[in-house]
């Protein structure tokens, strides 16, 4: 018996988890190095030297190797069943980042990054069911409705202001910053590869979709959504917890990449109360868990003078005060 399209997905979607999950701590481990090698400016306020660092590539390269096999399971299985499947990245990235990077999972934090978990999942399992289209051209139609055109006007509006004002100013304090353009700019990709996805497929069997100007688009698109996405990612990385960043990027990714993919498809008409109860349920278990996240994360010593923000509100006006609150913190948990 031959093994379906969404066995195929569903195993490249889990290979996919496993590869990215363990190259974000490798990535963590690159910038760490450089950062302590050179004087120079770090990721996290706009440096590059961390592109001269051997581990940094391994993690990049196994990042791709990740996405590549994240891309080919959207070509076999559709979104809904895809992108869940990321929580596994939580769970490797978490663990390793416990034991390689020493950074402490308290027990709340393991229990915040449950309910992001089981939140997203029980919010995917609920969500419509999404109608694979058969050619790039139908997914161009789809692209170009009115409530698909406003939603990508607001993203891209809203991921100017997020650029443009609040990284310069709250950037290297509040981690929502990084991570929602990442997050928002990721449900755009997913879009994207879908289209180039079938289009691939579509040509291997024989029906070409290169002559199409659309498919040039959409890996166009795809093209920029991922740049960027991998430059603020390593300005989260660098300036946060990897054991922080990784549910909290999953879990802004998965729900964005479901409100994209209703409003491009339309699947949310024609859903009964009990889906609708679950989905908000689903919601305010993911809130819970990015709260508790946020409340017990343990804060990385700042790399440079300045302002930081601890999660209680108040701001430390050095690194010294930073060193201490954590002394002082570490000391009061024990």
């Amino acid at each position: 018996m031959g093994v379906s399209d969404n066995s195929r997905g569903l195993i490249l979607a889990m290979l996919s988890s496993l590869f990215i999950g363990t190259s974000f701590i490798l990535k963590k481990k690159g910038l760490k190095r450089a950062a302590a090698a050179s004087s120079a400016t770090r990721a996290g306020v706009g440096g590059y030297t961390y592109l001269l660092e051997p581990l940094w590539w391994t993690g990049m390269i196994i990042m791709i190797v990740g996405e590549v096999a994240n891309f080919v399971a959207y070509i076999y299985a559709p979104a809904v069943m895809v992108t869940p499947l990321g929580a596994l990245s939580i769970i490797v990235s978490a663990v390793l980042a416990h034991f390689i990077l020493k950074e402490r999972l308290r027990r709340m934090g393991v229990v915040g990054c449950v309910s992001c978990v089981v939140g997203s999942v029980v919010i995917v399992i609920h969500a419509p069911q999404e109608q694979t289209p058969s050619s790039v051209q139908q997914i161009w139609n789809l692209a170009i409705q009115p409530a698909f055109l406003i939603y990508v006007a607001a993203t891209m509006s809203i991921v100017l202001a997020l650029v443009l004002y609040f990284e310069p100013r709250y950037g290297q304090s509040n981690i929502l910053i990084y991570l929602g353009i990442c997050s928002l700019m990721g449900a755009l990709t997913v879009v994207s590869i879908k289209a180039i996805g079938i289009a691939i497929k579509l040509t291997l069997e024989g029906i070409s979709q290169v002559a199409y100007p659309e498919t040039w688009v959409f890996l166009t698109v795809a093209i920029v959504c991922v740049i960027t996405q991998l430059n603020y990612l390593n300005k989260a990385l660098d300036t946060f917890n990897a054991a922080l960043v990784s549910p909290i990027y999953y879990v802004m990714f998965t729900t964005l990449t479901i409100i994209a993919s209703a409003i491009m498809f339309k699947d949310w008409s024609g859903q009964d109360a009990s889906s609708i109860a679950s989905e908000i349920c689903g919601f305010i278990t993911v809130l819970s868990g990015t709260i508790i996240l946020h409340a017990t994360r343990e804060q990385e010593t700042a790399s440079m003078a300045g302002s930081i923000t601890w999660f209680n509100g108040d701001p430390i006006k050095s690194v010294e005060d930073a060193h201490f609150i954590l002394l002082h913190d570490a000391d009061y948990h024990e």
